[in-house]
């Protein structure tokens, strides 16, 4: 591993070195290990993520190595520098037509798509229900047992190369319409209310206490969130700022797979 560190660390720094084919190789050999899960943009180290920088860098020289070339798929053509994954029945991966994952994604057992996207350098754990139009950006991290509701979109992070990419822990439920970028971190057990906005600069505000207590970039686990606002001045005048809010916790007695309905009910919110 650490001789194919070093030799992908030397070809981001010289790229002519990508016309010699112990480079090339090395980066293909770094996507092979994304696309069948030996190897992950982000770990769980003790109780930290840790981002590995080098590993982004082989997905992003993967791309000048590769030729543009057509894709037949039955009727559907495709014109792209990027294999499709395959062998989903051998890795028990349930796929409906239209979905689509490239290859360097990593699709877990059990993973089904309903017709989405998942993209280059993406980890998809066991159990997750990536649901129809719902996107993965490419590093993307998302855990066990969550469900992607429809037209969710999870953030990729390729370049700038120290940015980290979006994690989702296990049994998390992210509602239809949610959109979750910028290296935002959801721990364990999170429910997203529909249309909730989390970015690297979006208030998410706790309001279940006495007085609010204010988080960015990173929601509790066991967190229920919904869409908000709050008023900021402006030179022209006060106006509405969307913000998310936490109005509740998971209870420890919910099924992992509660609707989210169920949720915001026990927080008496309809959203």
């Amino acid at each position: 591993m650490q001789n194919l560190k070093k030799l992908i660390e030397d070809a981001w720094i010289d790229r002519t070195l990508l016309a010699n084919h112990d480079y090339t190789t090395a980066i293909e050999t770094v996507i092979d290990r994304l696309d069948c899960g030996e190897i992950r943009v982000a770990e769980l180290i003790g109780n930290r993520w840790h981002t590995n920088e080098w590993i982004k860098k082989a997905v992003i020289l993967y791309f000048p190595i590769r030729q543009m070339a057509e894709i037949e798929v039955g009727p559907f053509v495709f014109h792209d520098k990027m294999k499709l994954k395959t062998d989903y029945k051998k890795t028990g991966v349930r796929v409906v037509p239209h979905a689509i994952a490239r290859y360097g994604a990593y699709l877990a057992k059990g993973v089904i798509m309903m017709p989405s996207y998942v993209n280059i350098g993406a980890y998809v754990d066991e159990g997750t229900m990536v649901d129809t139009w719902a996107t993965v950006g490419s590093c993307a991290q998302v855990g066990k047992h969550c469900h992607l509701s429809g037209g969710v979109g999870i953030g990729g992070v390729l370049e700038p190369i120290q940015a980290s990419p979006v994690i989702i822990e296990d049994n998390c439920f992210l509602g239809s319409r949610a959109i979750v970028v910028e290296g935002v971190h959801l721990e364990k057990e999170v429910v997203l209310g529909a249309n909730v906005v989390l970015t690297a600069s979006t208030k998410i505000i706790d309001v279940t206490g006495d007085s609010p207590v204010e988080y960015k970039s990173f929601v509790p686990e066991r967190s229920v969130v919904i869409p908000g606002s709050y008023t900021k001045k402006f030179p022209a005048g006060d106006y509405q700022v969307p913000c998310a809010l936490i109005i509740g916790k998971r209870k420890e007695s919910t099924d992992k797979k509660t609707s989210l309905n169920d949720a915001l009910r026990d927080n008496n919110v309809a959203v």
